[in-house]
């Protein structure tokens, strides 16, 4: 993409008539997302990628090369920004997400990588940085900032320095800090924390946040001070009221499985809060939402739902998030000198788009991929990482009682549907043979999480509650928020092995076992978190998935994210990582037996 500087000659000439345009768009409704109206009868000329007429009548801009586009009253709305999310949740690698969601009106992403970060370090985040800078739409990287999340309670298959955040700062498309998930860190000024941070605003950038609690006493005060400048984390009114009134913008996130965007948006439609404070993100969308159901094109229709203007919601996708990264000159809204980013839409409140267009060439039309994107090889050394040492057996996944009881105690997690906290859940459960087996009755049952990246064996267990499985079944998953070693969820010892063994075989991904046999499998070869295959296809096997989810009892909405977020020992209430249960309220290591 051509810089401004280089082209603002040509924008000048093209809107005083001097030239011709590389493309007139004739007679389409104006969403004006920095004015707030709808400008009928409109025009917009580009050239060089870029926007240099946006009026009345175009007429002039108009040559013997020039391609003319009939909007026919259609609706001209800017290219839609992801302002926090990352790729990995797809299931896919970079080029195949932007594929999945060019059709669904994205144009801008703002990408936290921490997942391959936690796998591979500063070289993993650099490919992905690098296959970014070749799509055909914008995007931008943010640097993870805590690998491992939570120091002392995990170990990761990397680490990230603050020496890494001051080199990543210097690449072409690094536009800040990726969510500050250590905020005790940050609170306690941890030099770790402070140094990166002070990393990112000495190069002019934007601190992400990640604030997953729900005091809004001190420490949040404290966090805030810290540096971090977004925060999408919240999950009630008072939350995004907070964050605004401190400075912040409110990230509301609707994923595959987080539904935050509905309560908080109260905060602007009930309590007036401005707007303009306010941002829509995803955060994680699996392939089976970004094919079947859309990406922020979703997230904007599901907000209007709730009582916003569809301009103002727009604006929540757009100029927001441009402005909040310092873009408002390049990106989120359809004026001159910004690139040609632009939708054609023919129902606004629905936002029907027909067609998409990236710095001034169309990209998809009703709803398919029209431009060839070429798939981006990766070496490798981003192949291979998932290091079992072993053959695990049966007994590995077995949790022995203290001796002499019958019956036992047990912490157990929680899960929440459609949010990323969890419980802190006590139980009684029966003891079978000298082991715990869990307790269909009680919906609880076994979780063992397998380390995979330094092949030591290891495996610890513990117990969940939520997923509603019956009968001998198991899933296991190689996607385990943040450190990603191996995270297997069941009820019976013998379809944990097998699932767990099955993807030391394929190098990563995600398997369901039942009564012994494999149900279905998405191979994620890459880092143990990405597939090579098309979204479609990777769609396909995900809806398989959830399937063999179902016939299992399962029927949590979007079981496979909470099950992915099961070791993320930065969210309260109770987790599981490769050193043992963790309290997140308290950041320490629990036993499982009370």
């Amino acid at each position: 993409m051509n810089a401004f500087e280089d082209v603002a000659p040509k924008l000048v000439d093209v809107a005083m008539g001097r030239r011709p345009a590389d493309l007139v768009v004739r007679g389409g409704r104006w969403v004006n997302v920095h004015s707030g109206e709808i400008i009928p009868e409109t025009d917009f000329a580009v050239v060089e990628g870029r926007f240099a007429y946006c009026g009345p009548d175009a007429s002039h801009c108009i040559g013997e090369g020039t391609e003319i586009v009939e909007a026919n009253g259609r609706y001209v709305v800017p290219g839609l920004c992801d302002a926090h999310m990352h790729v990995e949740s797809g299931m896919v690698t970079v080029t195949e997400f932007c594929r999945a969601v060019i059709p669904h009106g994205t144009t801008s992403m703002f990408i936290d990588p921490h997942e391959i970060a936690n796998v591979l370090g500063l070289a993993g985040v650099r490919l992905m940085h690098d296959e970014a800078v070749e799509q055909p739409v914008n995007v931008w990287v943010q640097m993870p900032s805590c690998v491992p999340s939570a120091p002392g309670l995990e170990e990761a298959g990397a680490s990230v320095t603050p020496d890494d955040v001051a080199q990543a700062m210097a690449w072409p498309n690094m536009i800040g800090l990726g969510e500050v998930m250590n905020f005790p860190g940050v609170i306690a000024n941890d030099p770790t924390m402070v140094g990166a941070i002070a990393a990112t605003r000495r190069a002019g950038r934007t601190v992400g946040g990640h604030y997953a609690s729900p005091d809004l006493g001190r420490s949040f005060h404290a966090y805030v001070a810290g540096g971090p400048q977004d925060d999408h984390e919240g999950t009630r009114m008072e939350d995004a009221i907070a964050r605004v009134r401190q400075g912040m913008k409110a990230m509301l996130r609707l994923g595959s499985a987080w539904y935050d965007v509905a309560e908080q948006i109260r905060a602007v439609t009930e309590q007036g809060i401005d707007s303009r404070h306010v941002i829509l993100c995803t955060d994680d969308c699996h392939s089976g939402t970004l094919v079947h159901d859309g990406h922020m094109n979703r997230v904007v229709r599901h907000a209007i739902a709730q009582g916003l203007k569809p301009i103002t919601a727009i604006q929540m996708a757009t100029i927001n998030t441009a402005e909040h990264f310092g873009l408002e000159r390049e990106i989120g809204s359809v004026t001159p000198g910004r690139r040609a980013d632009f939708l054609l839409v023919s129902h606004l409140a629905e936002l029907k788009i027909d067609a998409v267009f990236a710095r001034g060439r169309k990209l998809a039309e009703n709803g398919r991929l029209v431009a060839d994107i070429p798939a981006y090889p990766y070496p490798k050394s981003a192949i291979g990482t998932v290091k079992l040492g072993r053959q695990l057996e049966e007994k590995d996944f077995l949790l022995a009682a203290p001796k002499g009881r019958n019956e036992v105690t047990a912490r157990v997690i929680g899960v929440v549907e459609n949010q990323a906290p969890t419980r802190a859940l006590t139980a009684t459960l029966p003891v079978v043979d000298g082991a715990v087996p869990g307790d269909e009755a009680q919906d609880i049952c076994r979780i063992a999480l397998v380390e995979r990246h330094r092949a030591t064996g290891e495996v610890v267990n513990a117990f969940v509650s939520g997923f509603g499985y019956r009968g001998r079944c198991a899933m296991a998953s190689t996607v385990a928020h943040d450190s990603h070693h191996m995270i297997v969820v069941g009820t019976d010892g013998e379809c944990m092995a097998k699932a767990a063994n099955r993807l030391g075989e394929v190098g990563g991904g995600v398997v369901f076992f039942a009564d012994g046999e494999e149900k279905a499998l998405i191979e994620m070869p890459v880092a143990g978190l990405m597939s090579v295959e098309r979204a479609e296809i990777v769609a396909e096997k995900a809806d398989g998935l959830i399937a063999a989810m179902r016939a299992a009892g399962c029927a949590l909405n979007n079981a496979y994210m909470q099950h992915s977020l099961l070791a993320l020992v930065v969210i309260p209430a109770l987790r599981i990582s490769d050193k043992g249960l963790v309290d997140v309220t308290r950041f320490e290591i629990v036993d499982v037996f009370v």
